[in-house]
């Protein structure tokens, strides 16, 4: 089980590094290192395949919320090629965490993600 629990757990951190990769350089080689070639993501604000669509959505994200970081939630939990876990995206500056979500990931036999789903669960009131 711990092989398995291993496989999730790492998935999850790559993953977990790309959405916090600055940079564009970085965000490049962690988005190739967590995602396959034709790796898509989707979640209610996009729908993207493909390293470079991904890497768009994360700049996105950055620019939307420059300051914060994307930090686990909880415990990764997974079978088959199946993960999920939980996440918050929070303020460096002040420790708050105004967004909130959970994502399912399917991943290759490599341990890289082909697909995101992603929901959010906690999302700033429209200013």
């Amino acid at each position: 089980m711990s092989v398995n629990t291993n496989r999730y757990e790492s998935a999850a951190a790559r993953y977990f590094e790309a959405w916090n990769a600055t940079g564009p350089e970085a965000l490049k080689k962690a988005v190739t290192a967590a995602w396959t070639a034709d790796g898509g993501y989707t979640d209610p604000l996009a729908d993207v395949r493909g390293h470079e669509g991904i890497a768009a959505v994360i700049t996105a994200a950055h620019e939307q919320f420059p300051g914060f970081v994307f930090r686990p939630l909880g415990a990764v939990d997974g079978h088959h090629d199946t993960a999920r876990f939980g996440w918050e995206l929070v303020n460096e500056a002040d420790g708050s965490a105004p967004v909130a979500g959970f994502d399912v990931v399917t991943l290759d036999d490599e341990g890289r993600i082909r697909q995101v789903l992603g929901f959010l669960d906690r999302v700033p009131a429209a200013v």
